[in-house]
């Protein structure tokens, strides 16, 4: 069993945003995102099922990847007995999580599940860390180098699985036909060259894609509603991008 958290605004048949935290596949919680699911459903007044996926070094690669697709093929097929409007759902997540999230969305492709959105804060979507903004943020800011060798080291066994495109969204074969992607990105941060290359990957396979970069904030800033406005800005976006993407505002 895999835990979840569901979080809506209304007792209402609500459409679905899958939710999966961060932590690089080693630290974090459904409780420690609970706030920004909460924000986000409230915002888009859609349910938020955010999920515990087993973490590492526990459960290695490719532990999180299945637990995510499984959770998100659960909310497909058994949803509506929750209450919830599984026609409309969506994935999303932030830095880990938003690694899994862009997985989901090529999963769901392959498998013939339409989603009306892919929702990516700072998402990890590189093999390797050698972009120009690994090099830029390194040091000095929340997420270091050091700590990224750390989360790594201990979910991945091997050069191989670093290159597997479910460690690496970057590596797919093809993203012709995933869902539509909104991808919020922190400027200050490692994984900011990376998210803005995977909405290339995106744009170029003509799937609409909607980016922002936040100025002057770092990663994890998502989390930090209360005391710096750009994430409540984020927040804000990405909430309008739900509701249009479930058509419930044009």
């Amino acid at each position: 069993a895999i835990p979840v958290r569901l979080v809506a605004p209304s007792l209402e048949r609500l459409p679905v945003l899958v939710y999966f935290h961060g932590g690089g596949f080693t630290i974090g919680s459904a409780l420690t995102h609970d706030g920004l699911c909460r924000q986000l459903a409230h915002r888009a007044h859609c349910a938020v099922l955010s999920v515990d996926y087993r973490p590492a070094p526990e459960h290695k690669f490719p532990t999180a990847v299945d637990d995510a697709w499984d959770a998100v093929q659960w909310v497909a097929q058994q949803g509506g007995r929750r209450n919830l409007l599984t026609t409309h759902l969506a994935v999303g997540g932030d830095s880990a999580g938003g690694t899994l999230a862009a997985v989901c969305a090529i999963q769901a492709r392959d498998a013939g599940l339409p989603l009306a959105l892919q929702l990516l804060f700072y998402p990890g979507c590189a093999a390797h860390q050698d972009t120009p903004s690994h090099t830029t943020y390194a040091r000095g800011l929340v997420l270091e180098a050091p700590a990224i060798d750390w989360f790594f080291g201990h979910y991945v066994h091997s050069r191989d699985e670093r290159e597997d495109w479910r460690f690496a969204p970057l590596l797919a074969p093809d993203v012709d036909g995933v869902a539509p992607a909104w991808i919020g990105l922190a400027e200050c941060d490692p994984l900011v060259d990376e998210g803005v290359d995977y909405g290339d990957k995106l744009r170029a396979a003509a799937v609409p894609v909607d980016l922002e970069i936040y100025r002057g904030v770092t990663h994890e800033f998502i989390k930090m509603g209360r005391a710096i406005a750009e994430a409540r800005t984020a927040h804000g976006d990405a909430a309008r991008a739900l509701r249009q993407a479930f058509r419930l505002e044009s």
